[in-house]
């Protein structure tokens, strides 16, 4: 599977953060660059999972928040800086649950069902992606985020495991877990 191009950075641009991070623990200031560029995708990587646009929104701007604040904090991995953020997103997700100021959902494009039906040689019918819709409502939050991820992020094995705090081959072994068990389950769903 290919990885996404909007994700996946050339050596250049990961040089280029570096660059705009190291600016970012010298002076606050240097921090907006790296907040242009990923502020709408954090965004929409929490929108997707929860069902408020306004806690979103919030918790987006949390995000940020300790990003800046903890800015000295952020080690290179060789992975984009957005990995960092999405660990932090997600922690931040996950406590917006707790209080309960938002409830998890998962929106996903019929496009995105389709290419993983397309992938699996089934047929895309509507009662397939549907069936599909009811698998992904079987799996853990941890699953989830994988599927996430992997299919309808695209995302690279090394940054899911960044983003996860995962070994790249634990994501792999992960990642074809999942798989294997939505399978399993889709062909039980009549």
């Amino acid at each position: 599977m290919p990885v996404n191009p909007i994700y996946h950075h050339t050596e250049d641009k990961l040089q280029e953060e570096l660059r705009w991070v190291k600016y970012a623990k010298e002076d606050p200031k240097g921090f907006e660059p790296l907040y242009n560029k990923y502020y709408e995708q954090i965004f929409r990587y929490i929108y997707q999972r929860m069902d408020d646009k306004d806690t979103a929104y919030d918790v987006t701007s949390q995000v940020f928040l300790k990003a800046l604040n903890n800015i000295h904090k952020y080690e290179y991995r060789g992975v984009p800086f957005a990995s960092w953020l999405y660990r932090i997103a997600k922690s931040e997700l996950y406590q917006s649950f707790r209080d309960k100021k938002a409830s998890r959902t998962v929106n996903v494009e019929s496009m995105h069902l389709f290419e993983m039906i397309e992938e699996w040689d089934e047929d895309k019918t509507l009662e397939n992606r549907a069936k599909l819709l009811k698998v992904i409502e079987k799996l853990n939050e941890e699953e989830i985020q994988m599927v996430e991820l992997r299919f309808f992020e695209k995302r690279s094995f090394r940054e899911i495991g960044d983003i996860l705090d995962l070994t790249e081959n634990n994501a792999k072994v992960k990642s074809h877990r999942v798989v294997k068990k939505m399978r399993k389950i889709f062909e039980k769903i009549k």
